[in-house]
């Protein structure tokens, strides 16, 4: 039962609940542009990973009804694991409700 699909599965989970639960609540808070610059850190840690382990060796991953290279497989499998514990921050540490257009910040056009 080791097959490399659960391998990077398990990748994935374990790179998903170490942002979300530890280091986005430590580093980020609710501001989205420092979430957004560690998810683009946490999603190129799961694809060196897994191009580690995966690049060049020709195997083909099975992702529902057809075979995707390791890229493909750990990117869009990433993104599948994590829009849950996304959604759950977000609602928990209120990102949405800080993002709002604030119609007073510096360099608005309504601001006198």
């Amino acid at each position: 039962m080791n097959s490399p699909e659960i391998l990077v599965i398990s990748i994935n989970f374990v790179v998903a609940l170490l942002a979300y639960l530890v280091i986005y609540p430590l580093l980020c808070g609710a501001n989205i542009w420092r979430i957004a610059l560690n998810d683009l850190l946490a999603s190129g840690t799961v694809l060196l990973i897994a191009g580690s382990l995966y690049s060049g060796s020709g195997h083909e991953f099975s992702l529902l009804f057809f075979s995707v290279n390791w890229f493909w497989f750990a990117l869009l499998s990433y993104a599948a694991i994590e829009t849950p514990f996304m959604l759950w921050y977000f609602k928990k540490y209120r990102v949405w409700d800080t993002f709002k257009y604030n119609k007073s910040s510096p360099g608005s056009r309504d601001s006198s």
